[in-house]
């Protein structure tokens, strides 16, 4: 199959056959003009109504459970019950003033700010929310944002080998670059103003070693933030000045010849200034050798890729405060190489590859005046630069370059009082001016060019909240707002929260919608068998969602959230059959329903735990087939435990996924993974040293492809290693 626009004078498509079980065979047509694009999926009727026979989901917690990975769990629950009972004796004594002050995470109920744009307790927020603090970061030795939310319950992160790919409540479908998913870094939005995506991976401009806390906060949340907050809000909330004291040096090395640097100085003056700055780097050769069969060709050097996994980035940060004023900036730039071949683009070579760079500011005053108001206005500019060369063969080599420019400004206005005791209001409004959306797409040499769409577009909104206290322990949080685009016109998003509370325990009653615009890559981008569609609508969520939580003393924390969705207005590709390109439409259905539960504990010891349990089950509502890349069940958990020696801590990190289908209709196997590290905390004045083995029994698995690449499912790594050295001074 080869899709050709009239007047172009290369369109290539690859053809790749699949059977499916006592159904004909379906079809996957590759040659995209860049990795931000996702090839159709076309398949025969017969394929549909094969997939549909597939077995549903079983939604009985216990039996699910006796069914699939009882083995591998119980090998999890060994792990830890050997690690619990070596830290008996941590346990029995006392702990030092320092340690316990870190350890005892419950004595005050944590407090989020992301969930309402205002401080407020866990317990008392309009979400499901879980909390990552910078002492588990540096003890769980996560190194990017993506490696920390892997260990979250409900999120899975699927890896091409060029970017990472967050899924969320069984959600993962292939093309989408994280635009489902708000990711904020002090308030300041991340989703680039092109394709919408929210970087998670090496390409993030936030270094995780300058995170205090993140906030993930489940559910739709468009009635506050907008577009982007369709599954949920990351907010990412840096360190300041007086949390670094001075400056900091680290070193990291890992497998494939990975290096890492970073340097940081932060401090508060007695002027009550503060200023934090940081720089890093990172390095990696990644594997040398990589095989894939689907090339397994003397003429595609038997299917060995080499070389071609590099990865290289480098950020810089900065963040200074004076009293109310808040001005925080960021940058990042990485290039990273494609193995995959991905595109049709030749096989084994070093010149495919992409470039991601992403620098922005903001500027921030905040001040709660008398009469409990307070006011918040923000003044903002990002710049997005994506840069894409592949290498084709046709007949010759030659670079086709595919080249994004985002650039955007805006500004927020948030005003919250409380009224009459009983009422916690909040108003707001923002503006953005997208002044580049600029995408190109090139042959190099000779030039040829097919697509130069340069514009912008401008986006307003308002938004209402009210927290009233029916009673001092019965809280109805209401919240709306309306967002007008220049594109498709305006939409409005509710979101209502019956909250009841007594002493440590919560009871949330959740209904939220939420919208994701559609953004200009698939309203406009018009090259090789691709083709625009300005005529999109949003997307659309309706999510249910039922939770409790309760905080046992000050050591333990539980929660069970029952959520049911349905997501209308789905934007994925169709093939036009009037002139068989390939466009974007509103045309799929999704309905989901599932379970988490989560347990946590931290005592004084320095013993932390946690463990989270996710079943869901998520449909096309229309053919009644179960998503692609959606595993039923996912188990998360981790350990760290004191060692004897006081200033030693031992880590075990488990994660298991059901099995997931692929685009081919096949499945990827069941994935268990262990990793096991050690942290040491002030071995020598000032100087922490932590390792990590990840996948410690070298497990061979897979991740599904998406339809851009030949591999229906791509190997992951196999056992690795990471070391660190920080010194602070």
């Amino acid at each position: 199959m080869v899709y050709r626009r009239a007047g172009e004078a290369r369109v290539r498509a690859e053809v790749i056959a699949c059977t499916l079980p006592s159904a004909s065979s379906c079809i996957v047509a590759g040659r995209a003009q860049s990795p931000r694009q996702v090839v159709i999926l076309s398949a025969p009727q017969g394929c549909v109504s094969t997939w549909g026979e597939h077995w549903r989901l079983q939604w009985r917690l216990c039996a699910g459970m006796l069914r699939k990975g009882l083995r591998r769990l119980s090998l999890t629950a060994a792990l830890w019950a050997f690690l619990l009972f070596s830290a008996s004796d941590a346990l029995s004594q006392p702990s030092s003033p320092s340690s316990k002050s870190e350890a005892v995470l419950f004595q005050e109920i944590p407090s989020v700010h992301g969930a309402s744009k205002y401080k407020q307790k866990v317990t008392e927020a309009p979400s499901s929310v879980t909390i990552v603090t910078a002492e588990e970061i540096k003890k769980y030795g996560y190194r990017t944002l993506a490696d920390l939310l892997q260990g979250v319950t409900g999120f899975f992160v699927t890896y091409d080998r060029n970017y990472n790919y967050l899924g969320v409540r069984g959600f993962n479908r292939p093309g989408d670059y994280d635009s489902r998913v708000l990711l904020l870094v002090d308030g300041h939005r991340l989703n680039d103003n092109v394709y919408e995506s929210a970087a998670i991976g090496t390409e993030s401009p936030i270094d995780v070693d300058l995170i205090d806390r993140v906030e993930i906060i489940r559910g739709p949340s468009s009635s506050l933030y907008g577009t982007n907050a369709f599954f949920g809000v990351i907010n990412l909330i840096t360190k300041r000045g007086r949390d670094i004291k001075g400056a900091e040096l680290s070193t990291e090395v890992g497998s494939y010849e990975s290096y890492k640097g970073r340097g940081t100085y932060g401090n508060r003056f007695q002027n009550g200034a503060e200023l934090l700055l940081s720089g890093s780097f990172y390095d990696s050769v990644g594997q040398r050798r990589l095989f894939f069969k689907e090339f397994n060709n003397p003429l595609t050097n038997n299917g060995i890729a080499r070389n071609a996994d590099s990865d290289r980035a480098y950020t810089l940060f900065g963040k200074f405060s004076f009293f109310d004023v808040t001005l925080l900036g960021g940058y990042v730039g990485r290039r990273k190489g494609i193995p995959t071949a991905a595109f049709g683009t030749v096989f084994n070579t070093t010149r495919t590859r992409t470039v991601d760079e992403h620098g922005y500011l903001d500027l921030k005053y905040e001040h709660e005046f008398a009469q409990q108001w307070d006011v918040l206005a923000r003044l903002y500019y990002d710049r997005f630069y994506y840069r894409g060369n592949y290498l084709y063969d046709q007949p010759t080599l030659m670079i086709n370059r595919d080249v994004t420019l985002g650039e955007q400004w805006g500004a927020e206005l948030k005003l919250t009082k409380r009224l009459f005791e009983k009422h916690k209001l909040t108003a707001g409004m923002e503006f953005r001016d997208n002044l580049h959306q600029d995408q190109r797409n090139f042959d190099t040499h000779p030039f040829q060019g097919f697509l130069h769409d340069k514009r912008g577009s401008r986006i307003w909104a308002f938004y209402l909240q009210d927290e009233f206290s029916i009673l001092d322990n019965l809280i109805l949080n209401a919240g709306v707002r309306h967002d007008h685009y220049d594109t498709f016109g305006g939409t409005t998003n509710p979101r209502l929260a019956l909250i009841y509370t007594f002493k440590k325990t919560a009871l949330k009653l959740l209904y939220g919608e939420a919208f994701r615009a559609p953004n200009a890559f698939e309203l406009y981008y018009t090259s090789g068998p691709y083709k625009g569609n300005a005529r999109l609508r949003p997307e659309r969520i309706t999510t249910y969602e039922l939770v409790l939580e309760r905080y046992f003393g000050e050591s333990v924390h539980a929660s069970v959230a029952g959520y049911y969705y349905t997501l209308d207005d789905l934007i994925s590709q169709q093939n036009d059959p009037t002139d068989h390109l390939i466009v974007y439409k509103n045309s799929q259905a999704i309905e989901a329903k599932g379970l988490e539960v989560e347990l946590e504990g931290k005592w004084a010891s320095g013993l932390e735990g946690r463990i989270g349990y996710a079943l869901q089950e998520a449909q096309d509502a229309k053919r009644n087939t179960d998503l692609t890349n959606s595993p039923e069940q996912m188990v998360q958990g981790g350990v760290i435990a004191p060692l004897p020696t006081e200033k030693l801590f031992a880590i075990l990190e488990t994660r298991y996924l059901d099995a997931r289908r692929t685009l081919a209709g096949r499945k990827v196997s069941e994935i268990f993974l262990v990793n096991l590290g050690l942290f040491s905390e002030d071995l020598y004045e000032g100087l922490e040293v932590s390792g990590k083995i990840y996948n410690l029994f070298d497990e061979r698995y897979s991740d599904p492809g998406a339809a851009e690449h030949r591999q229906d499912a791509i190997e992951q790594d196999g056992r690795t290693f990471w070391l660190k050295l920080k010194y602070q001074f």
